[in-house]
């Protein structure tokens, strides 16, 4: 029996009649078997969005040519595409400081096989995690943050640069991205926020959270943008406490709630289910 090779297409194009054909007719005529499909047209952008899981023969001559090929209809569709091989997994950087819950939670997931990515480095500006880290004999980085921002960002590009990740994830990394590194690194640095935005911001959240008498406490996981904690949003939780309820206690249930999002966003992300809608996510979950 020959073996199958999976691949991922994702769509984002002006919404047209007929655009779910040509996709479809183009995969069966190159001998595709199209395992899962998901599309959606937004009437306010007009804009058409596809996710598509297809699998071929692994000896198909036409495999190949495939990009090349599905070119062509692109170009007629004014499409924004790309398909993605999924025997690679996504390559990921975890970026932290002191915080642990989210770091463990997700070194967890990926030993336990809940997420498909690679971690391939942690990087902080902290030595208190190498420990852990080292633990799962993952190289761990620390450019420390003295005087002078500037040396520790330059620093952190240059590493970006020379290992070109294809996510970057802000595990509770505690310092705030330039926008000239938010920039290059748009679309694929995901940021866990302690709180459901908008909310309570600056220091000491819960505290803020407890002092208000909150009845929720939440966390939302998005993009990464030159404009702080306010990029695309790719998924949040909520949970209910009630007032007895201390800051700590709110605390510990924030990170969990983060925990939950941050790695689901991850799984989306790895998994190619976003696509941009401007300044809002579809998620093909």
């Amino acid at each position: 029996m020959s073996k199958t090779v999976s691949f991922t297409l994702t769509i984002a194009c002006p919404d047209a009649v007929g655009l779910i054909a040509a996709v479809s007719g183009f995969l069966s005529e190159n001998d595709a078997f199209i395992n899962e499909s998901s599309q959606y047209g937004d009437p306010f952008s007009k804009t058409f969005f596809m996710r598509c899981v297809f699998s071929i023969d692994e000896e198909n001559s036409l495999r190949q040519d495939l990009q090349k090929n599905f070119s062509t209809l692109a170009k007629k569709f004014k499409m924004n595409w790309k398909i993605h091989d999924n025997r690679q997994r996504s390559r990921v950087l975890l970026m932290v400081s002191k915080h642990s819950h989210c770091l463990n939670d997700i070194l967890h997931r990926v030993e336990a096989g809940l997420l498909p990515i690679e971690i391939i480095a942690v990087v902080s500006n902290h030595e208190d995690l190498r420990r852990v880290v080292e633990w799962h004999k993952i190289p761990y980085h620390v450019y420390p943050v003295i005087s002078d921002s500037r040396e520790h960002e330059s620093q952190l590009k240059k590493f970006i640069q020379e290992n070109n990740p294809d996510l970057v994830v802000l595990a509770r990394y505690m310092q705030v991205l330039s926008g000239d590194l938010c920039k290059v690194l748009s679309g694929r640095c995901i940021n866990i926020h302690h709180s459901f935005l908008p909310s309570f911001k600056g220091a000491k959240p819960y505290h803020q959270a407890h002092q208000r008498g909150v009845k929720l406490i939440g966390a939302t996981a998005h993009y990464v943008t030159d404009t702080l904690d306010e990029g695309p949003i790719i998924d949040q939780a909520v949970e209910r406490v009630d007032h007895t309820f201390g800051p700590s206690e709110l605390a510990a249930v924030g990170r969990d709630t983060e925990n939950i999002v941050l790695a689901r966003a991850i799984r989306y992300h790895a998994e190619y289910r976003i696509l941009l809608n401007g300044h809002k996510t579809i998620i093909f979950k």
